[in-house]
């Protein structure tokens, strides 16, 4: 026979309020893995707490590495940066890669096709 935990109903709502994430939109990433068969509440908001203090590290992280500290902003620029110069974050190098003009690409593609060419001569 299990006894309720007087204490866990009362933080229940504190806890709650501790989260920024919406905790549907965590538990619908977590279901999308086929490995995921059901997800208890307390992994769910766990889950949902540590997603939260990464993408706060990150943030926090990227605004005093990057060029906005003046201006108080943080940009797009400045995570990409610190994604691409901190070990920790290297890891979304894939999803937060800098950004290069179009025009800027092609002449590198340009430039890798004829050192590949030079390379096959």
């Amino acid at each position: 026979m299990s006894r309720n935990n007087p204490n866990k109903d009362s933080q229940t709502p504190d806890a709650k309020k501790s989260i920024s994430l919406p905790v549907s939109r965590v538990r619908l990433i977590m279901k999308s893995s086929p490995d995921v068969s059901s997800i208890n509440q307390d992994a769910l908001f766990l889950t949902t707490k540590a997603t939260e203090l990464f993408v706060q590290h990150l943030a926090l992280s990227s605004f005093n590495n990057g060029s906005g500290k003046d201006s108080n902003t943080l940009e797009y620029s400045d995570l990409a940066k610190t994604t691409e110069e901190n070990e920790t974050f290297h890891f979304l190098t894939d999803i937060l890669p800098k950004k290069i003009l179009a025009r800027d690409y092609l002449k590198t593609l340009e430039q890798m096709q004829e050192e590949e060419e030079e390379a096959d001569l």
